[in-house]
């Protein structure tokens, strides 16, 4: 293993990473796991992403969304998978400062504009309950815009030894110990992106679906209450996943647990959520499951128009 032993007058150029587990004899049936994990998220995500784009009656708001839901997940998924796949075939599983420090950017930016994205969507959903023959002229596609430059300032510390970290992949509450500088600014950056961004975000999910609530109560009919729970259904399994992960992997970490656990939180948030989000938006949406039929369907019926007005002449039968 390469630890590097320094002073604090040098910089550490290359960090350990100790990965998911220390037993080699594991790393190939890990290998294979992730693999087809990385495969299938790959496929499931940039797919709904296609479908989203070639169909004209999923350009609604709430399928943009999550059309970028999609697009976030497999930049999450290129920022850890790729390398990690390449470390269970490694003797050493190192990776350069500049190469830690741009994963960590590119995993906090998609993170927090997850937080944003799906607070953009929990308001999304209120609009289409609250308020459904004005959502259409209200809502907007391009609503969760953030400022994320904040992250890149916290690989400003001085690094001058150890150089292990005790995860998989480059998070901040395992870099921030390594610092031979005070880590009162990093600390202090890194609060103040989880109060603002992520409770931010999702206070204005809790408040977005308080009022779903009320609007919901507003309904006379049961189906209209049944359709608007639906709406909402996959939504909230999405929320439910993303912010109890990172608020267990935050609250695993300052209770001091063992860092398994904190690795173990990390898999499902990293990786596995991102191969779920496809498939719980998509399994039970039949808007989804029905557009390319319903997309031949409005073609045979613009063609049939067209024929019958005399602009498309009709199909003839072989001569003999």
């Amino acid at each position: 293993m390469l630890i590097i032993s320094m002073s604090r007058d040098t910089s550490v150029t290359v960090f350990v990473l100790l990965g998911l587990l220390n037993q080699t004899k594991l790393q190939l049936i890990l290998y294979t796991v992730f693999l087809g994990t990385y495969l299938m998220t790959l496929i499931w995500n940039l797919g709904l992403i296609i479908l989203i784009r070639m169909y004209p009656n999923l350009k609604m708001p709430m399928y943009l969304f999550l059309g970028f839901l999609s697009l976030i997940d497999t930049h999450i998924l290129f920022s850890i998978s790729p390398r990690m796949l390449l470390d269970f075939l490694k003797a050493e599983e190192t990776i350069s400062f500049i190469a830690c420090a741009t994963q960590y950017f590119f995993l906090a930016w998609m993170g927090m504009s997850e937080c944003c994205l799906l607070a953009a969507m929990a308001y999304d959903r209120y609009m289409a309950i609250g308020n459904p023959l004005q959502y259409s002229s209200i809502m907007a596609p391009n609503l969760c815009w953030r400022m994320f430059c904040s992250n890149s300032c916290l690989f400003y510390s001085h690094y001058c030894g150890p150089n292990v970290i005790h995860h998989f992949f480059c998070d901040m509450p395992q870099i921030i110990p390594l610092s031979c500088s005070d880590p009162f600014i990093s600390q202090l950056v890194l609060f103040l992106t989880a109060v603002f961004v992520r409770f931010g975000s999702f206070l204005v999910i809790l408040l977005s679906y308080v009022f779903i609530a009320v609007s919901i109560l507003k309904i006379a009919s049961l189906k209209g209450c049944d359709k608007a729970l639906k709406t909402c259904g996959p939504h909230m399994a999405t929320v439910t996943l993303f912010y109890g992960t990172v608020l267990s992997v935050y609250k695993y970490h300052s209770s001091q647990h063992s860092t398994n656990q904190d690795k173990v939180l990390s898999v499902v948030y990293a990786i596995l959520i991102p191969m779920l989000n496809p498939l719980i938006y998509s399994l039970r949406n039949t808007e989804i499951k029905g557009a390319p039929q319903e997309n031949d369907e409005e073609g045979s019926t613009l063609i049939s128009e067209r024929v019958a007005s005399g602009q498309v002449p009709p199909l003839r039968g072989r001569q003999k």
